[in-house]
């Protein structure tokens, strides 16, 4: 937080305050000896101890010595010693708690702080052109600035803050219907000013306004009044120091950067960010308890009779599709407020296997690719359960990855043995990319760069328009699998034998690389998820599954259950507590909080146990 006051303002600060009183006298206000306005929003003056200065800005007045010397209290008792002087961040929290009790209508006790502690909230200069602002005095706001100019670090900045003035000042005129007037502030004020030249051309264009309303809809301003005299006082401030005057509701703004702070450092926090105060106490520092993140098996899915290859959730979050070596994907429902899920559809027929599947953007469709030596391709209707297309080749090729355009109208796929192929969704071949050894692929949102890990241990960007490409990320061992950010930023990559490593691909530097997963030489798939992609999660060839929140690298969580390799996890992207993995032990599980339990219960445990979760038909109890 910067420092209020700084020691170059000083001598201006005092020099201007011998005659000039905190705030002009407005003839319905009643006094106040902070010199803000008053609750109505009319000007106040300051009749006893206007502009009095923090101890360290103090100037003598009339007062007997034996009153500087120290204060007594109603009781007679002794107060605070005048000459004790306050520190530069008392005087500011001072400063700040008067700020906000005045913004609470609290004047009377602003004016016994003030007084008291011998502060004021901002210097007397200050007050007059925050007065003269809220009441359109247009003149004398402007007169104001010749006297806040020696109190700026910036003094260029008078041109700018003089420009908002007047082109306020214009606006109200035309608002008023006093177009000779405005078109004399356009061309004898602001024009010389010679100032956003290009601000006055939109500026004059408002003189063809037929209405008030038509004006302030053009112009994206509130109109004539205390709503936009305050916006425009808010920009305005932004050019003084906050020594001269208070930035506007600066102690709730730094409450709430302290409650973002915590949330943010918060390892387990996966709810939306709530920017208002009222729903946080002020008297508690912000935690969440390991218990409400998804640590704990809810349901344990048992349909497919052998080793489950892939799992993925819908764009919408309503279903999971589950591939598995038993040449079966499954279709699962999810119940958004129970967050339990029931078998939907089985779809069949895969001959090798399902290793691999992609939602289409709008969730209608879901694409089926199966393990190195498949050369087939399937694209099923979600809605109608119906094989659309089954797209193949050549039997020479070997389809295992494949990445939907973001327009839904058409999708890439390709494989290790050189295959690299844009098409429609009736498989019809657009484009091609030939002698490239696909492992993984990934449509950007610019609709046109497909990203595509390949043998040589990197990531490149491919572009079918101009048949352009070129290296993004390189790495020292082969890629098993990558995915990608929302946002496009970030790239999350299970590299072989290294683990988990989280790239940038903006800078194309390396951000991560995440502790305690063990990685071989199988495929496994990691993702991002949680509220605001703010965790990753991946699967391990030791039968967990591992959690990290994306900057820190060591684990914040290992979810034990599974008794051979997780291959593939899924974040629910609409649920931030759902959390599903697949593994060769032939189940799915489904990881959420443990809302049901007792605080005794939920302590005790380090593993996969859920009281009051669901199981599907055929489920065991959980181990």
């Amino acid at each position: 937080m910067q420092a209020n006051g700084s020691g170059q303002d000083r001598e201006s600060e005092l020099s201007l305050l011998t005659g000039t009183q905190n705030g002009e006298t407005s003839s319905s206000g009643v006094p106040h000896s902070n010199g803000l306005l008053s609750t109505n929003g009319t000007a106040v003056s300051n009749n006893n101890n206007n502009g009095v200065l923090c101890h360290s800005d103090s100037v003598s007045d009339n007062n007997s010595t034996e009153d500087q010397d120290q204060d007594l209290d109603q009781d007679g008792t002794s107060g605070r010693k005048k000459n004790n002087r306050l520190s530069e961040s008392e005087e500011d929290v001072i400063r700040l708690i008067g700020q906000h009790l005045h913004d609470l209508g609290l004047n009377q006790t602003v004016d016994l702080l003030m007084q008291e502690s011998g502060c004021r909230l901002e210097h007397p200069s200050a007050t007059k052109f925050r007065n003269h602002v809220i009441e359109g005095e247009w003149d004398k706001a402007e007169s104001d600035l010749n006297e806040l100019k020696a109190l700026m670090h910036s003094p260029s900045a008078i041109v700018r803050m003089k420009f908002l003035l007047l082109q306020q000042k214009y606006l109200e005129y035309l608002e008023d219907g006093k177009v000779l007037e405005a078109l004399q502030v356009l061309r004898a004020e602001l024009t010389p000013l010679k100032y956003n030249t290009e601000r006055i051309h939109i500026l004059s264009g408002y003189l063809m306004c037929s209405h008030a309303d038509d004006l302030r809809a053009k112009a994206e301003w509130e109109g004539k009044g205390p709503a936009s005299r305050t916006k425009l006082l808010d920009k305005l401030q932004t050019y003084l120091p906050p020594s001269v005057m208070l930035p506007p509701h600066r102690l709730q703004t730094l409450l709430k950067q302290a409650v973002e702070l915590q949330r943010e450092r918060c390892l387990y926090h996966n709810t939306k960010l709530d920017c208002g105060l009222d729903s946080v106490s002020l008297l508690l520092d912000h935690t969440c308890s390991r218990k409400q993140f998804p640590c704990y098996t809810q349901q344990i899915l048992t349909e497919h009779c052998n080793e489950v290859w892939f799992c993925k959730f819908s764009n919408d979050g309503t279903k999971l599709a589950t591939g598995s070596k038993d040449t079966t994907v499954i279709v699962w429902q999810v119940d958004m407020e129970t967050q339990h899920l029931k078998l939907l559809k089985t779809l069949e027929g895969h001959a090798y296997g399902v290793s691999y599947l992609a939602w289409s953007p709008d969730d209608a469709y879901l694409i089926a690719c199966g393990p190195d030596d498949c050369s087939e391709l399937w694209l099923w209707n979600i809605q109608t359960g119906e094989l659309r297309t089954k797209m193949s080749q050549s039997h020479e090729d070997s389809l295992t990855s494949v990445a939907w355009n973001p327009d839904g109208k058409r999708f890439v796929t390709g494989g290790q043995r050189g295959q690299f192929y844009q098409c429609d969704l009736d498989g019809n071949l657009l484009d091609s990319w030939e002698g490239v050894r696909v492992q993984c692929l990934w449509c950007l949102n610019d609709s046109r760069t497909v990203l595509a890990s390949d043998t040589h241990q990197r990531i490149r960007g491919y572009n079918f328009e101009d048949l352009t490409d070129r290296n993004i990320i390189q790495e020292d061992h082969p890629i098993m699998s990558f995915t990608v950010s929302k946002n496009g930023r970030l790239a999350l990559l299970n590299v072989a034998t290294q683990g988990v490593h989280l790239w940038d691909l903006q800078d194309r530097v390396q951000v991560r690389k995440y502790q305690g997963v063990t990685q071989g030489f199988y495929t496994i798939h990691s993702c991002f998820g949680g509220h605001n992609e703010d965790f990753i999660a991946s699967g391990s060839e030791d039968h967990k599954v591992y959690i990290w929140h994306r900057r820190s690298e060591l684990p914040i969580a290992e979810l034990t259950g599974h008794t051979r390799t997780v291959n593939c996890v899924s974040w629910n992207p609409v649920l931030p507590g759902l959390l599903a993995s697949a593994s060769d032990d032939g189940t799915v599980r489904i990881w959420g909080p443990a809302p049901f339990l007792k605080v005794q219960d939920a302590e005790g445990l380090n593993g996969p146990v859920a009281a009051g979760g669901f199981f599907s038909r055929g489920a065991t109890t959980p181990k």
